[in-house]
């Protein structure tokens, strides 16, 4: 099945003669911009928005990325940091953060003579809360993934059969998503939560979030993942490593990590009244 939409998306992209991709770097966003690639050459163009909420390791991940695949690899700022509605943290934060960067990429691609430009929104995003979907739709954005109804684990198969060494690369949203709705943003607590995270990566964990509320970080691993990760890790090493952060109080869920998990807040009606 995967091999046929693999198809469809080609005789997408080879019936748009140009796309700008919106490529943050992530599996799906890069996959788009691999198949983009092979159909259009250098009439295909990625680019890759920075700003605070963006890992400075998930932007040279992008730019390896879009070096291995050959495509032609375009860096502009977004300043989402700027608008209140976005940095107030509200349900619908990503609709903010998705409109500056579509405001962005827009008259770019046009600028540029793009006439599309693409994400990397795929099949199964389209059946969760995603506020900046609707952001994204409205600008003129098009998801070929979602089109062709690529769910998240064809993603993976697809970029492994293409032959892309990161197949397998942890989602890794942006890190305003780490903080419950209604705390505000800073860039100064987008840095810490980030810095922590990377902090875990390089003592051997890879799937994880560091969810901040106030003074407190609450790890999240695997649920198979967390016995090993109290046997073997030096707790008090984290904590301290932490707190020099900034944070007071350090501590695991033990319920594990699960994607959107500070989703399970809302109430049907909230996300109604927000979109």
């Amino acid at each position: 099945m995967s091999t046929k939409k693999l198809a469809q998306l080609k005789v997408l992209f080879g019936e748009m003669q140009q796309a700008l991709i919106a490529y943050s770097g992530g599996i799906d966003s890069t996959l788009v911009a691999k198949i983009a690639y092979d159909v259009l050459g250098d009439r295909a163009l990625a680019v890759t928005a920075v700003s605070p909420s963006l890992l400075p390791e998930e932007l040279e991940d992008a730019k390896i990325q879009a070096a291995t695949i050959g495509i032609n690899h375009k860096i502009v700022p977004t300043h989402e940091m700027d608008n209140p509605n976005y940095t107030s943290n509200p349900v619908n934060r990503c609709y903010f953060c998705k409109s500056e960067l579509h405001d962005t990429l827009k008259p770019l691609a046009l600028q540029l003579g793009y006439p599309y430009v693409m994400d990397g929104v795929n099949a199964d995003d389209l059946h969760d809360y995603r506020p900046g979907i609707q952001a994204a739709t409205e600008r003129g954005a098009r998801s070929p993934l979602a089109e062709v109804g690529v769910t998240k684990a064809e993603v993976r198969q697809l970029s492994q059969q293409l032959g892309l060494p990161w197949w397998d690369k942890p989602a890794q949203p942006c890190l305003s998503s780490r903080f419950p709705y209604g705390e505000e943003i800073t860039v100064a607590k987008l840095q810490r939560v980030g810095r922590a995270e990377i902090y875990l990566r390089k003592l051997g964990w890879q799937n994880l979030r560091v969810r901040s509320e106030g003074d407190t970080a609450r790890i999240e691993l695997l649920p198979a993942q967390i016995k090993d990760f109290v046997l073997t890790t030096d707790l008090q090493a984290v904590v301290s490593a932490f707190q020099k952060l900034g944070f007071i109080y350090v501590t695991l869920d033990l319920e594990g990590y699960r994607s959107g998990k500070l989703n399970q807040v809302l109430q049907s009606s909230t996300i109604t009244a927000s979109t």
